[in-house]
């Protein structure tokens, strides 16, 4: 699936380009991917971890804290009465180099059952080189498979004014990456809230990152991939 034309602020910049965040904001999201590890809310330790690493999309940028689709994510466990903490080392501007310079250490020190990668965006938008992104994405997969770690690949999407080819090519990146090494695979992060009629609604002013609204949306997409893996 390809983003309209006239979406391309908003389909560009919610991927979470670094180059519109400052030191404070690297900061605020470093501290809140540190605070935001909560366990199932019973007194009792969970079966499983989930580990939620990502960029700008999964790290609240611009939201109350606790309206994120990953805070949502621990409400849903809750719900559905399956226990397991969540922890979110989600930080925005990451790339997936970012990421996988910093899983190894991440999987040592909260050994999660499953592991949720919420990157790429920002290699697109770095015009960092498209295998380089694979690449990455496989290195990681492979590492928490290697650690007991069940993985979930979330994809993204860059919008036309890249050139089909390039669009196309990065978008099945994510799938050739989720196949060859075993992830379960979420197609667009942002189906729902980037490629409807009226996607700017769904953005904050800044037209780059989604709203509160939006949240539950982009949930939505992970939830039945990640349910399944789920015990």
């Amino acid at each position: 699936m390809v983003l309209n034309r006239r979406h391309f602020i908003v389909a560009a910049g919610a991927a979470g380009s670094v180059g519109f965040y400052g030191a404070g904001a690297r900061a605020q999201s470093a501290a809140a991917a540190k605070a935001n590890t909560s366990g199932n809310g019973k007194g009792k330790a969970a079966a499983s971890t989930i580990l939620v690493l990502g960029d700008s999309l999964s790290a609240e940028y611009g939201l109350r804290r606790g309206s994120g689709w990953v805070a949502l994510l621990e409400q849903k466990l809750r719900s559905e009465s399956i226990s397991a903490q969540v922890v979110n080392a989600s930080i925005s501007g990451d790339t997936t180099s970012g990421g996988r310079s910093r899983l190894p250490a991440l999987l040592e020190q909260h050994k999660p059952s499953h592991v949720i990668i919420e990157l790429g965006g920002n290699d697109a938008l770095r015009g960092l080189p498209l295998q380089m992104t694979q690449d990455n994405l496989g290195h990681m997969t492979d590492l928490a498979r290697q650690a007991g770690a069940k993985v979930v690949l979330v994809g993204m999407q860059v919008p036309p004014n890249y050139g089909s080819d390039y669009a196309n090519r990065f978008a099945s990146l994510f799938e050739e990456a989720a196949r060859d090494h075993g992830a379960a695979l979420v197609p667009f992060l942002l189906k729902g809230v980037a490629d409807g009629e009226d996607a700017t609604r769904l953005f904050q002013s800044d037209r780059i990152h989604p709203t509160a609204q939006a949240q539950p949306i982009m949930l939505a997409n992970v939830w039945p991939v990640l349910r399944k893996l789920l015990p």
